[in-house]
């Protein structure tokens, strides 16, 4: 009986996958300079990607459009199945809400037209992007567990609900009373969020209204939460190793909560 030696599965394959495996792992996952140096240039391309989301409604009409939004899809395809095969638990990187996130906005790049009126949702991306911990592990190595983490949490996230109300204005009143392009529903949302209420620009009908109160009440929470980030006396992450308490103040000796005594280490070295 001969052996068809094609049919036989490749040594060198099955060993190859464990090593590109491993190394995608480190590169994503890793401490060293240059497992830090990718995923910087990562986290570069994903703020770009952020910025062509903003900018789609203006570049649509574009005939540059479709290559960059193939590109793009492309790239965050790429991305997904690295992240997917570097996983450790295949299951739990799925369940994600993050996972789900940028899936769904891959499916708006592969088909821009048909979802257009969708596409608003993908600046959710630059929010998932500031609250991971894949972003913090890099960029904030040197500002993660101070001041400069929340400052920086909460201006993503008032910036992530400008564009996102922007683009669901945009796409439900288009072409309405005082409504007549992208900039215009950028100015009548930060207008409204910030109480200004000129009135040159108001959404018709009963929802338009609810629109204007959600966008309001939103909008202040956030612009709230921005200035206790910036102005609350600073405090560090550090637990209570009896009773967990997260924040203490930087010169703390002993936990406000239990009064255990602290040892929190001298960042004076960064």
């Amino acid at each position: 009986m001969s052996t068809d030696a094609e049919s036989l599965p490749d040594p060198s394959r099955r060993r190859r996958a464990p090593r590109i495996k491993a190394r995608l792992h480190e590169l994503y996952f890793g401490n060293s300079a240059k497992s830090v140096r990718f995923r910087l240039t990562v986290i570069a391309i994903d703020l770009v990607m952020v910025a062509f989301f903003i900018a789609t409604p203006l570049l649509r009409e574009t005939p540059a459009f479709l290559i960059i939004d193939y590109t793009m899809a492309l790239i965050l395809a790429a991305d997904l199945a690295a992240r997917a095969y570097a996983s450790d638990r295949f299951g739990e990187w799925l369940k994600r809400p993050v996972t789900w996130i940028d899936i769904f906005v891959l499916v708006t790049l592969l088909f821009p037209f048909w979802l257009f009126n969708l596409a608003f949702l993908r600046v959710l991306r630059l929010w998932t992007l500031v609250h991971s911990e894949f972003f913090w592990r890099t960029v904030g190595r040197r500002y993660d567990e101070t001041r400069w983490e929340d400052v920086t949490r909460a201006a993503a996230t008032l910036v992530t609900f400008i564009f996102v109300m922007t683009g669901f204005v945009y796409t439900s009143f288009a072409r309405t009373e005082g409504i007549d392009g992208y900039i215009d529903a950028l100015y009548f949302t930060i207008a409204t969020l910030t109480t200004t209420g000129f009135g040159d620009i108001t959404l018709p009908g009963t929802w338009g209204r609810v629109i204007s109160i959600v966008t309001m009440l939103t909008g202040i929470t956030l612009f709230v939460r921005l200035a206790q980030a910036l102005f609350r006396p600073y405090k560090v992450r550090f637990p209570c190793p009896t009773c967990g308490l997260q924040r203490h103040d930087v010169d703390a000796v002993h936990c406000k909560a239990c009064g255990v005594l602290l040892n929190i280490p001298n960042d004076d070295e960064h």
